[in-house]
């Protein structure tokens, strides 16, 4: 048997039992995590990507390479075919309802239900008809120190986009 033959082996494998999906990856990832007391920092580290990047990816929003995929099953202990649908197009979007309930996730669809015309005005003020991407994007989080209470620090940065035409 052949490098090659691998993933066709791995996928005919699943098909033999319940197939893990790209949920069960992330329960794992999670698991892993726990069970091995590591961060997302230093996960990110392995991988060699941002932390946000390599969160994202982990929870099931974006693709990994195959070298990315490797590092984290690697660290994580993954499966083979857990490693491989790391590297599989996900199904954006994780949120099990339509207004959040974690209430961390909850005060950001707060803020955009309050501050998002703002957000929509000041951009288009600034640069015309058009949206900042989530495709081309990135994010920076950190602690900010602050007498009263550590306060969260988030830096977004997306391309923007005209809308044009036709």
């Amino acid at each position: 048997m052949s490098k090659r033959d691998i993933p066709q082996m791995l996928l005919a494998e699943a098909a033999m039992k319940k197939p893990m999906n790209r949920n069960d990856v992330t329960e794992l990832v999670v698991e892993a995590k726990i069970k091995k007391g590591l961060t997302w920092t230093k996960i990110a580290k392995a991988v060699g990507e941002s932390k946000e990047w390599a969160t994202a990816a982990l929870l099931g929003q974006m693709q990994m390479t195959k070298t990315q995929a490797e590092a984290a099953g690697k660290l994580l202990g993954l499966p083979p075919y857990a490693v491989l649908l790391l590297q599989q197009v996900p199904y954006k979007g994780s949120l099990p309802t339509a207004v959040p309930t974690d209430p961390l996730i909850y005060r950001f669809y707060e803020l955009v239900s309050v501050y998002g015309t703002t957000f929509k005005e000041l951009i288009h003020e600034e640069f015309g008809d058009g949206i900042m991407s989530a495709i081309d994007f990135k994010m920076d989080l950190k602690r900010e120190a602050d007498p009263k209470g550590d306060r969260v620090q988030i830096v977004m940065s997306g391309k923007y986009l005209q809308y044009k035409t036709y």
